[in-house]
C-alpha cells in the first residue's frame, strides 16, 4: 500500500514539522512493515514554470518530421522560442515549460540548443517526461484556471509528495486504505483521527439509501452480506479527473484512467472498500448475485475469457455473469468513454470465496487483495454513496436512485483477563493502559473487575481471541519495552537418552573426520537398480508418495545409501574426490498389513481412537547411521604418501558409533548388497546384526560415478539402543601395565575378530586391551595362512602382577586361540 503524505495528513493531525521517514518509524514501531519512504518529485530541479503558447509556425522538414516553432509566454519581458514535435495544442492554450538548467527525471538536463535550425529556448513537456502519467503521445495542456504564465508548475501538478510504501501482512488488511493507516498513524503519535467514514452512517439499523435504484437480488447472502448500489444520470464522460485526484491515484500506485474508473479507485484506496462501476445502459435486466453455473464463462476486463466453477461467486444480469464476485469485472458491461448513466457497486465479499476464486483463475487484483484478507462489512452503501456524489460533483448528473440489499454481521465478543497482556509480555502493563489501547485501535471495551469483555471493531476480522488482543496491546506499547529474559527450563526434563546418543555419535564421527550432510528421503526405483538389490530384497518394498516432488523419486527411502552416495557424486563432480561424509536419519519400511489411515476431520482435534488408528499405519522408521568414503583417508604431503580409504575404515566408522553407545561390536565376514562380496563385513551386536560395512561393489561404484574403491557403512542406530545399557565408569588401577606381544598363524580365511575374541576370553580378567599391529603374509609362513600380531596389555586393580601371572595369563589367551581358530603361535 503507497499512502501519500498529504492524503494521510487530511485524516490525521501531525505536527507540520515531522517528516514522512518520522512517520515511517512510528509505524514500524507499533507493527507495520514500512519498506521504503520514497520522494516523488525529487528528482525533478531547477525552473519549471507554466508557459503560454502565443503563436507557433508549423514546419516539415527533409526527414519528413513536422515540427512547431513556438512563441511561449514564461511571465518574463520577452517571449521564449521553443521547437516542439507535438501538436495537440492551440494558441493560447497553458503548458508546462523546462527552462534552461532544469533537471528532469531519469536526469534528463534541459539546455537551450540548436534543433531543426531554431536555437530551442527550453522544453514544453509531456506527462511521461514529468513523471506524473505514461501520456507521450502530446504535451500536457493545463486547463485555463490552473495558473498563469511563470507560476512555478510544480505545486500545481502536485509534483513533488512523500510516498509511504507499506508492505500488507495477511493480517492486517485494514491497512490497504489511507484510512487504515491513518487511525495507526493517529494511535502511533497520540493525536486525534479524523475517520472518513460518517461515523453516524449505519446501513443496517435503517434504510440509508432509497430503493428506487436499480433492481438488485441477493441469491447467495453467505458469500455475498451486504451489497450496496447507487445510479448516477446524466454524467459527463467527457470531463477529465481533477488534477489533484490523478495525481493521487497515481502516487498510490495506481493508472489514472478516466475520471468514472479514477473515482471508484480513490474511494477504494480512501476507505479500503473496492468499488465497481457498471454502465447502466449495457445491463440487461436486474442485478443478481449467485453462484456460477456449470459450463458459464465470463470476460473479464482484462480481456480473457474464463469458464467459471460452481464455487464462483458472480454478478449477472439476464445475459449471464458480468462481473466475478470480489475480483474483477466484466467486459460486457465495462465503463466506456460514451457511458452517461453508471451504477455503482459497493459490495463485501466473503474472504474464503474470494481468495479460492482469485487463486483459481491467477487473477490477484487490488479488489481480491482486500477481500480476501477482510474489508469493513459496515461501509458498503456510504462507499456507494460518496462515489455517487464525487461523480456529480465532478462530472456533472444527479442520483437517481439507490438499492440496499444485506443484514448486519453478527457481532462477536472477546473475553480477556485485564493482565493477560502483560503475562504474555513478562512485562507490567496495567488494565488501564490494556483497556486504552484498545480502545484506540476501535475495540469497544467493558470492565468487569478484572474482566474486560471486548467487542473488536468491524474492520478488524482478524482479532478473534484473548491472545490476539493481547498482540494489539503488546505492539502498542512498544516491542522494544518487552523485556529480554532467557526462559526458565523446567527441572527434571533435558535430552532424552537416544537424543545423547545421537549427540555423541555425531560428535565422535566429526572428530574422525567425517563431515555431516542432510540428504533428502526420497528415492526411486533407478536407486534400487544401482545398488544391484535382488528383487526380493525388503529394501525394494517403499512407500509411495501420494504426491511427490518428483516422478522420478516417487518413494520414501528404505537405506540412506542413495542419498548419502547421491551426495557424494555431487561433490565429486565438483572436484572434491576425498570425501569421508556421514548422515543420520530415518528409515521407512511400511509394513503390507497396516490398516489404511483415517482422514479426521479438520473442525476438531483427533479423538484417541484416531490418533491410535493413525500411528498404526504409519510405517515402521528405525533411526540409522552411515557413511561413505571416497579418494583418500589420510592426504599426501611432506610427511609422505597419502593413503586411499579402503574397507577397515569403513568398518572403523561402525567401531566408533559402537563405542559411542557404549557397546561392544563383533565384525565378521558378510555378504549383501551393494557391497562387494568379498569386502563386506557384517556387523553383529549380542548376536543380533545391526549393519554392514566395506567396500561398494564395483558396478554400484560405477552405477553412482564415484571413484574406484569407494567405501560405506550403514548401521542401525535403534538396535544398538535396543541392547544400550547405561555404561559404568572405568575403574583405573593405580599399578603399572604389563605388556607382551604374540604373534599367531592362521589360516587366511578366519576373521581376525575370532581370534582377538579366543584371545581375550582365554587371558580372563587381567588382560585389559587387545590390539592387532600387523599382518604378515609371505614366504615365511605356510601359503593360504597370514600372521597375525597382537599387543596384549594385564593389569590387576589391586596388586602389580608378576612374571608368573602374565606368562600364565598369555599363554591362556593363546591356547584358546589355538583351541577355537587353530591358531599356532609364531617362533614358538
Amino acid at each position: 500500500m503507497r499512502v501519500p503524505m498529504s492524503w494521510l495528513r487530511e485524516y490525521v493531525d501531525l505536527p507540520e514539522q515531522v517528516t514522512a521517514r518520522e512517520v515511517a518509524d512510528r509505524l514500524i514501531r507499533v507493527g507495520l512493515e514500512v519498506e521504503t519512504v520514497e520522494e516523488a518529485g525529487a528528482d525533478v530541479t531547477g525552473p519549471l514554470v507554466v508557459g503560454r503558447v502565443l503563436s507557433f509556425t508549423e514546419e516539415t522538414h527533409k526527414n519528413g518530421k513536422t515540427i512547431r516553432w513556438c512563441s511561449v509566454d514564461v511571465g518574463e519581458a520577452e517571449p521564449r522560442g521553443i521547437v516542439c514535435g507535438a501538436r495537440n495544442f492551440a494558441e493560447g492554450d497553458l503548458v508546462v515549460v523546462a527552462l534552461p538548467g532544469s533537471v528532469l527525471p531519469g536526469d534528463f538536463a534541459i539546455t537551450a540548443r540548436k534543433t531543426y535550425g531554431h536555437i530551442s529556448d527550453g522544453m514544453i513537456c509531456s506527462a511521461r517526461e514529468l513523471g506524473v502519467g505514461d501520456d507521450h503521445t502530446g504535451i500536457l495542456v493545463l486547463g485555463p484556471h490552473e495558473g498563469k504564465p511563470g507560476d512555478d508548475a510544480i505545486p500545481i501538478l502536485h509534483l513533488r509528495e512523500d510516498v509511504l510504501d507499506i508492505a500488507v501482512t495477511p493480517d492486517r488488511g485494514y491497512t490497504m486504505s489511507i484510512r487504515g493507516v491513518a487511525r495507526e498513524a493517529a494511535t502511533a503519535f497520540g493525536v486525534p483521527f479524523k475517520d472518513p467514514v460518517d461515523v453516524g452512517f449505519d446501513q443496517f439499523s435503517s434504510p440509508p439509501l432509497s430503493d428506487d435504484g436499480y433492481p438488485l437480488r441477493v441469491d447467495d447472502p453467505v458469500g455475498c452480506p451486504a451489497f450496496a448500489s447507487v445510479t448516477v444520470v446524466g454524467f459527463d464522460p467527457t470531463v477529465p479527473s481533477p488534477r489533484w485526484l490523478a495525481r493521487r491515484v497515481q502516487l498510490a500506485g495506481m493508472r489514472p484512467i478516466s475520471l468514472a474508473v479514477d473515482v471508484t479507485n480513490y474511494v477504494m484506496l480512501e476507505l479500503g472498500q473496492p468499488i465497481h462501476g457498471y454502465d447502466r445502459a449495457r445491463l440487461r435486466g436486474p442485478i443478481v448475485v449467485r453462484r456460477a453455473e456449470p459450463g458459464e464463462k465470463i470476460q473479464t476486463l482484462d480481456g480473457v475469457t474464463r469458464e467459471l466453477d460452481p464455487e464462483d461467486l458472480v454478478v449477472t444480469d439476464d445475459s449471464g455473469p458480468i462481473a466475478l464476485g470480489g475480483v474483477m469485472g466484466g467486459e460486457s458491461t465495462e465503463l466506456s468513454d460514451t457511458t452517461t448513466e453508471v451504477v455503482v457497486e459497493a459490495a463485501y465479499w466473503d474472504p474464503i470465496t474470494t481468495a479460492r476464486t482469485s487463486r483459481r483463475h491467477k487473477l490477484s487484483t487490488e479488489a481480491s487483495r482486500r477481500f480476501e484478507r477482510g474489508a469493513d462489512p459496515t461501509i458498503q452503501a456510504y462507499a456507494a454513496r460518496r462515489v455517487a456524489e464525487m461523480l456529480v460533483e465532478l462530472g456533472g448528473g444527479r442520483i437517481a436512485g439507490s438499492t440496499f440489499v444485506g443484514t448486519a454481521p453478527t457481532s462477536r465478543t472477546i473475553t480477556i483477563r485485564a493482565d493477560h497482556p502483560a503475562r504474555v509480555a513478562g512485562s507490567s502493563i496495567d488494565a488501564d493502559t490494556t483497556v486504552r489501547w484498545l480502545r484506540s485501535v476501535g475495540c469497544d471495551v467493558r470492565v468487569e473487575d478484572d474482566l474486560l469483555t471486548v467487542t473488536p471493531p468491524s474492520w478488524r476480522p482478524d482479532l478473534t481471541d484473548p491472545n490476539d488482543l493481547a498482540e494489539e496491546v503488546i505492539r502498542l506499547e512498544g516491542y522494544d519495552t518487552v523485556p529480554s529474559v532467557l526462559p526458565v527450563a523446567p527441572p527434571g526434563r533435558g535430552l532424552t537418552a537416544e537424543q545423547r546418543l545421537r549427540r555423541t555419535i555425531g560428535r565422535m564421527l566429526a572428530g574422525a573426520g567425517y563431515v555431516e550432510v542432510l540428504a533428502y528421503p526420497f528415492i526411486g526405483p533407478a536407486d534400487f537398480d544401482r545398488l544391484r538389490l535382488p528383487e526380493d530384497d525388503p529394501r525394494r518394498r517403499a512407500l509411495r508418495l501420494a504426491n511427490p516432488l518428483s516422478e522420478e523419486e516417487p518413494f520414501l527411502r528404505t537405506t540412506l545409501l542413495p542419498g548419502l552416495l547421491g551426495v557424494a557424486r555431487r561433490n565429486v563432480g565438483r572436484g572434491m574426490t576425498d570425501l569421508a561424509l556421514f548422515e543420520m536419519g530415518l528409515v521407512f519400511h511400511p509394513d503390507p498389513d497396516a490398516p489404511p489411515a483415517p482422514r479426521p476431520s479438520v473442525d476438531r482435534r483427533p479423538t484417541d481412537e484416531e490418533v491410535a488408528a493413525l500411528d498404526k499405519a504409519l510405517p515402521r522408521q528405525p533411526r540409522r547411521v552411515a557413511v561413505v568414503l571416497t579418494g583418500d583417508r589420510q592426504p599426501a604431503s611432506w610427511w609422505g604418501p597419502g593413503r586411499a580409504a579402503i574397507w577397515a575404515d569403513a568398518v572403523q566408522a561402525a567401531r566408533v558409533v559402537a563405542e559411542a553407545a557404549g557397546v561392544e561390536l563383533t565384525v565378521r565376514a558378510g555378504d549383501t548388497a551393494p557391497w562387494h562380496p568379498g569386502r563386506c563385513a557384517e556387523l553383529v551386536v549380542d548376536d543380533r546384526v545391526v549393519g554392514y560395512a566395506g567396500e561398494l561393489h564395483p558396478k554400484v561404484v560405477e552405477a553412482y560415478g564415484l571413484p574406484a574403491r569407494a567405501c560405506a557403512m550403514e548401521l542401525d542406530l535403534d538396535l544398538l539402543g535396543l541392547v544400550t545399557t547405561p555404561v559404568p565408569a572405568p575403574r583405573i588401577s593405580p599399578y603399572p601395565p604389563a605388556k607382551e606381544d604374540v604373534a599367531l598363524v592362521v589360516d587366511a580365511k578366519v576373521p581376525v575378530a575370532e581370534v582377538e575374541a579366543a584371545l581375550r576370553d582365554g587371558a580372563g580378567d587381567l588382560l585389559e586391551s587387545v590390539r592387532l599391529f600387523d599382518i604378515y603374509t609371505g614366504e615365511q609362513i605356510p601359503k593360504g595362512t597370514r600372521s597375525l600380531a597382537f599387543a596384549l596389555r594385564f593389569r590387576a586393580p589391586d596388586r602389580t602382577l608378576t612374571d608368573s601371572e602374565v606368562q600364565a595369563a598369555k599363554q591362556a589367551a593363546v591356547d584358546e586361540a589355538a583351541r577355537r581358530t587353530g591358531a599356532v603361535q609364531r617362533g614358538a
